[in-house]
């Protein structure tokens, strides 16, 4: 479903250079529940943001469902972010002057669907917000403000979602019912990257890949 083949990530040149990825390969198959772990400057997020074509690779090969994408336009690779790849950030970057669900409908404009209130209300449902579908984010809590933001990640039904630190922001019982909702997400077969620098948060996912120094340094499949 995803593969990743020999990616590296260097920023700068000669004596400035950074070498942020270092010929990272790595296969997950669909309905995979992945975390990645790592000291601060290990390369987690600039992984991540390659994954979801925010950031583009120095070398290597990034492929989705079989399909090469690291090496796309600038055009079919936002049509890719906002169809087949839905990334959930720590900050939540939902808009001030929307409501709940109309966040959440935002994607579909930036695709040219068409709006379905009904579809967007379904979806607050399963994330536990019904009640909360008109409210502005001011008025929400932040636990609540990540609940929309998986929400918006969800309508478009991407084939693969990516989560920076989503449970960063939060306290603990509040960090639990995201990271229980992630569970029940990928039981019905989404799959999930996750990044954290938190080892009880990891143990939700099914397989911990472990970076350091830009390289990955052990793959823990707890599956078997």
């Amino acid at each position: 479903m995803l593969k990743l083949k020999n990616v590296s990530k260097i920023y700068g040149n000669g004596a400035t250079k950074v070498v942020a990825l270092d010929k990272i390969s790595f296969h997950l198959e669909k309905g995979a529940f992945a975390a990645i772990m790592g000291p601060s400057g290990s390369g987690k997020s600039t992984l991540l943001n390659i994954i979801g074509g925010l950031d583009r690779l120095s070398e290597g090969e990034v492929l989705l469902d079989g399909r090469r994408i690291d090496n796309l336009n600038e055009d079919n690779l936002v049509s890719v972010r906002r169809g087949e790849v839905a990334y959930i950030f720590q900050q939540y970057y939902l808009i001030p002057s929307l409501t709940a669900i109309e966040n959440v409908l935002l994607p579909l404009t930036f695709c040219g669907r068409i709006k379905s209130r009904e579809q967007a209300s379904d979806i607050l449902q399963k994330v536990g917000l019904t009640t909360r579908a008109n409210h502005k984010p001011s008025e929400l809590s932040g636990g609540e403000q990540q609940r929309v933001a998986i929400a918006r990640a969800l309508i478009n039904k991407p084939s693969l979602i990516l989560a920076d630190e989503p449970t960063g922001n939060m306290d603990k019982t509040t960090g639990k019912q995201i990271l229980d909702l992630f569970d029940e997400l990928n039981k019905e077969g989404n799959t999930i990257i996750m990044v954290t620098h938190d080892h009880q948060v990891a143990k939700k996912a099914k397989i911990t890949i472990l970076l350091e120094d830009g390289q990955i340094i052990d793959v823990v499949n707890k599956a078997g």
